[in-house]
C-alpha cells in the first residue's frame, strides 16, 4: 500500500488540470499482474479525500516510469488536460531530463544514441538494434541525447534527453554503449541495489501547460540514497 501520508509529501506540483508526483522506485505509476496498489489509484484516493469528492474521481495517466525508477510522473486531472498533454509527448513537445548513474564512463562527453528498439513480451525486456542492423517488423526507433556530468572512480552520472519514449529505452541504450545503469540486473548490472530500485531518476519536464499556456517546468529532487550524494 502506499501510505497517503507520505504521498502528500511526495506531490510536487498540483494545480486544477495537473498533479505531478516524485515517485519512489517501489511504486508501481498503474496496476499490473502483481496486484499491488498503483500510484494512479492513491493519487485518486488524495484527490478524493482533500477536495471531498463524491463518486469516481477522473485522473489520467500521461506517461509512465519503470517501477524501479525514481522521479516525476505527472497525470491529468480532467480529459481535456489528458488529451492536450498526450499531444505534447507525441508530437515531442516536452523536454524531459533524467540522471542516470551508470558502471564506466560514456567514450564521449557527449553523444547521441539511435537505435531500433523490439520488446520481447515473455522476459518483458527488450533489445536495441543498430539502425544499420537487421531488426524486426515490430522494432521502433528511439534517440536519446546524454551528457557526462560527474566521475568517481568506475561509476558515471549521466544527463539524459530522451527524444522518444521507447519502453526500457534510457536502460538498454545506454547498456548498448557498455553504461549498464546501477542496480539494473535486468540490462547487465552485476547485483541490485538494497532497496531494488535502480539508479535512473526522472529529474524534470519542461512543457506548455494545456490550460494556461504559460510555459512550466516541474523538478523531482534526487532520492535520499546515499548512491546518489556521493557524488
Amino acid at each position: 500500500m502506499i501510505n497517503q501520508s507520505e504521498l502528500t509529501q511526495r506531490i510536487i506540483y498540483e494545480d486544477n488540470h495537473l498533479i505531478a508526483v516524485n515517485k519512489k522506485p517501489s511504486w508501481l505509476v498503474q496496476g499490473d499482474k502483481t496486484g499491488d496498489e498503483s500510484l494512479l489509484d492513491a493519487v485518486k484516493l488524495y484527490i478524493k479525500n482533500k477536495y471531498d469528492k463524491p463518486g469516481e474521481v477522473f485522473l489520467g495517466s500521461i506517461h509512465r516510469l519503470d517501477r524501479p525508477v525514481s522521479g516525476l510522473v505527472i497525470f491529468a486531472r480532467t480529459s481535456k488536460s489528458l488529451e492536450r498533454m498526450n499531444r505534447l509527448f507525441s508530437e515531442r513537445m516536452v523536454i524531459k531530463i533524467y540522471f542516470a548513474m551508470v558502471h564506466r564512463h560514456p567514450p564521449k562527453e557527449k553523444g547521441i544514441l539511435r537505435h531500433y528498439i523490439a520488446k520481447d513480451g515473455k522476459t518483458n525486456t527488450v533489445r536495441a538494434y543498430p539502425l544499420d542492423k537487421p531488426h524486426p517488423n515490430d522494432s521502433k526507433e528511439a534517440l536519446l541525447e546524454y551528457k557526462l556530468l560527474k566521475t568517481s572512480g568506475k561509476i558515471s552520472i549521466l544527463e539524459i534527453n530522451p527524444h522518444t519514449g521507447r519502453p526500457h529505452q534510457i536502460r538498454v541504450q545506454l547498456a548498448s554503449m557498455g553504461c549498464v545503469i546501477m542496480g539494473d540486473v535486468k540490462y547487465g548490472a552485476r547485483k541490485p541495489f538494497p532497496d531494488r530500485s535502480i539508479g535512473l531518476h526522472s529529474y524534470s519536464l519542461e512543457f506548455i501547460h494545456p490550460v494556461k499556456k504559460e510555459s512550466i517546468r516541474i523538478v523531482a529532487d534526487l532520492p535520499d540514497s546515499a548512491w546518489w550524494h556521493q557524488f
